[in-house]
């Protein structure tokens, strides 16, 4: 169930892993090779054991045909094999089971400051990010991460208060953890919403995203701000665009989520380096702007271009998206978009609407005028011997990597 109080079954796993060096690929994350010596699976119920049983009857070869006899009843604590390395027995692919997300990693400390007013200082802050899981399920067990799936916390140093971290710290397989009762709120998308974090979506895209929905006349704008490190501080180019949205209806899928489609008829593109100006320049007349005018800073409409071809960017079209909004342990409202495909496609159509969500965006007081100074603010640079103002140099390997990007495209 959507509010982890129902439990299935669970996983227990146990192996190797064995960092490697930093990723020529995702900036900011190092490679690691894993090797699995267990995996075991504790069932909850007799409903989850059947399901199981016959995903692994269906799917999987002779040596696990009979991994639990027909008529099986269920064993409340009994750990059953999946895969055992001296053995050489692996049950675990009628599953989608597969442990990739461990080859890519990065571990990130911050400090969060003390919330009572009484006290000073700050308190440390350990986050573990693993690599994203592929979003089709037949791709998982051979796709390799390039962005990462929400951060997992210390469960010495985490973001304070979460009352979910102690209750999962202290579980174990044959008590698994029962989350706290959360309020369902009514989709209330109306005000604006904003990243709290920077962002890394699979295929080396770092971005920020600050959307506004206008909930009286069912319209919608949408910036996204796209960089070129893992701590969205170099700017390379954003994107505007807007549209209008239908009435959200509950998923039929999805329990907990709202099944929308997003209209999306005008869209902007404002390079901010001149990586991206020279990619842009060179693209296909009439495919993106108007052509051989792009300029750092300067936004331009790609409406009458009916998008950017080189930015992926089709107008008009329309996307089938799951939102959810919930409030956090601070009574913050969040919105939860659906994840993006891996593949890097659009959900274009009703079989291609996300089942899973993106980090969530955090609903915000600021108007979109001052969000937009903000944002202009953090992309100043060093100002030229004239006073205007100049963008910093890339280096040169993150220049021949978009050199690569480009030939691979073309």
């Amino acid at each position: 169930d959507p509010s982890c109080r129902d439990p299935s079954y669970s996983l227990v796993i146990k192996g190797k892993l064995r960092l490697r060096q930093a990723s020529w690929i995702t900036r900011g994350a190092t490679e690691a090779d894993y090797h699995l010596h267990k995996v075991g699976i504790v069932f909850h119920s007799q409903k989850a054991m059947r399901e199981v049983a016959s995903w692994i009857n269906q799917t999987s070869g002779e040596g696990c045909s009979g991994f639990l006899p027909p008529g099986r009843t269920w064993a409340p604590g009994a750990l059953y094999e999946l895969l055992s390395a001296k053995t050489e027995r692996d049950c675990t692919a009628a599953l989608g089971f597969a442990m990739h997300e461990l080859s890519l990693v990065r571990v990130e400390k911050h400090f969060q400051p003390v919330p009572q007013p009484q006290q000073s200082g700050s308190r440390l802050v350990e986050e573990l990010y693993l690599g994203d899981i592929h979003t089709e399920w037949m791709e998982r067990l051979h796709y390799r991460p390039t962005g990462y799936q929400r951060p997992m916390q210390s469960a010495m140093h985490h973001v304070h208060p979460c009352p979910a971290c102690g209750i999962i710290y202290r579980a174990d397989e044959h008590h698994p953890p029962i989350l706290p009762v959360r309020a369902q709120l009514p989709m209330q998308l109306s005000g604006s919403w904003v990243s709290t974090h920077c962002e890394v979506r699979p295929a080396v895209l770092f971005l920020t995203r600050y959307f506004i929905f206008h909930g009286t006349n069912h319209t919608w704008e949408g910036y996204y701000y796209h960089y070129s490190d893992p701590l969205c501080k170099q700017p390379t180019f954003t994107i505007y665009a807007s549209g209008h949205y239908t009435q959200g209806i509950p998923s039929s899928k999805v329990r907990g989520g709202t099944e929308l489609a997003f209209k999306v008829t005008q869209a902007r593109v404002t390079p901010m380096d001149q990586v991206t100006v020279m990619m842009l320049n060179s693209s296909e007349p009439g495919s993106c702007g108007l052509t051989s005018s792009w300029s750092a800073g300067v936004e331009q409409d790609i409406t009458p271009t009916n998008g950017c071809l080189a930015l992926g960017i089709k107008l008009p079209h329309t996307e089938y998206e799951l939102f959810k909004t919930e409030q956090d342990t601070k009574d913050r409202s969040l919105l939860y978009i659906g994840e993006r495909p891996t593949d890097g496609s659009s959900p274009d159509s009703p079989d291609k609407r996300p089942t899973s969500y993106q980090a969530p965006l955090i609903q915000c007081a600021a108007a979109s005028e001052e969000f937009s100074n903000y944002v202009s603010l953090k992309y100043l640079g060093k100002k030229d011997a004239n006073g205007n103002e100049a963008l910093k140099p890339l280096s040169v390997a993150f220049l021949l990597f978009i050199a690569l990007l480009v030939l691979r495209w073309d």
